[in-house]
C-alpha cells in the first residue's frame, strides 16, 4: 500500500538522501515544504508520514528565521493526530522541543563519523531488532536534547547521551544521520566545511571522505526502521 510522505527540509544541502531512495523503491509518494523557500504548510490530512530533515540552525533560533515556529505547530500537530514522525539531527531536536524537552549546546561538536552504543532498553526495542549494539555513524551537530517525558532511550555515546529515542510506537528522533549518501556527504561538507575546526570531536575533511565506506551500512540500518516505522 503506498504511503503518502511529506518531507519537513531545512536547507538545500541537508535532503533525504537515501530516505528518498527507499520512498522511490517501495513506491510511496513524496512531497516537500522547503522552508528555506515560499512554502505552504500541509494539512494532518494530507500526509500519513512526516520527515523531519536537519539543518544548521537551532531549534531556538526564531529570531533568525521565524518559519520555526510554524514549523514546531506542525510538528506538534502531526504528532497529536498520530502520524508517524522521523526527525533526524535537528529534526530530532524539534520533535524534542515540541514535547516540552529542553534542547542546548552539547559540551562537545560531533562532526564526522563516531561510535554510538545501543542503550539496555534500545535492544528491548522491535525497531531495532538485529542491531548491534555498537557501531559507526556519521554525526553533525553542536546541540543535544534531554530525554522527552514518555520517550525510550534507544542509543548513546559517551559524548553525546541522547543520541536516539522512541516515543509511543510511531514517533523517531535520530540524532545522527543514518541517511547520508555519498552525494549528501559531499554537499554537506562543500556547503559547510568553513565548521571543521579543530576540536577533539571533529574530524578533517580528509578523514570523513576516508572513512564514507560506512555509507552502506548506515544506509542498511536506515532501511530497517522506515521498514518498521512506516508499514
Amino acid at each position: 500500500m503506498s504511503v503518502k510522505i511529506q518531507c519537513f527540509q531545512q536547507a538545500p544541502f541537508e535532503d533525504l538522501g537515501y530516505i528518498k531512495e527507499w520512498i522511490d523503491k517501495k513506491g510511496h509518494s513524496l512531497a516537500y515544504t522547503k522552508f528555506y523557500e515560499d512554502y505552504q504548510l500541509p494539512s494532518t490530512d494530507d500526509y500519513d508520514c512526516l520527515v523531519i530533515m536537519g539543518g544548521p540552525m537551532g531549534v531556538n533560533d526564531e529570531d533568525k528565521h521565524p518559519w520555526l515556529a510554524d514549523e514546531k505547530k506542525a510538528i506538534k500537530e502531526a504528532i497529536e493526530n498520530n502520524k508517524k514522525v522521523l526527525g533526524v539531527c535537528l529534526g530530532a531536536q524539534l520533535i524534542a522541543s515540541v514535547l516540552g524537552a529542553s534542547v542546548y549546546k552539547n559540551p562537545e561538536t560531533e562532526i564526522g563519523w563516531f561510535d554510538v552504543n545501543i542503550t539496555e532498553k534500545g535492544q528491548k526495542e522491535p525497531i531495532l531488532d538485529s542491531f548491534p549494539t555498537k557501531f559507526k555513524v556519521f554525526q553533525w551537530h553542536g546541540d543535544t536534547f534531554e530525554l522527552l517525558e514518555g520517550a525510550r532511550h534507544l542509543a548513546e555515546s559517551g559524548v553525546c547521551k541522547n543520541q536516539a529515542f522512541i516515543y509511543r510506537a510511531n514517533v523517531v528522533g535520530l540524532q545522527f544521520h543514518f541517511e547520508v549518501t555519498h552525494e549528501s556527504l559531499d554537499q554537506m561538507l562543500d556547503e559547510a566545511e568553513a565548521e571543521l575546526l579543530e576540536a577533539p570531536f571533529i574530524q578533517s575533511k580528509d578523514d570523513i571522505q576516508r572513512n564514507s565506506h560506512y555509507i552502506n551500512e548506515t544506509n542498511q540500518k536506515m532501511h530497517l526502521i522506515l521498514d518498521r516505522l512506516i508499514k
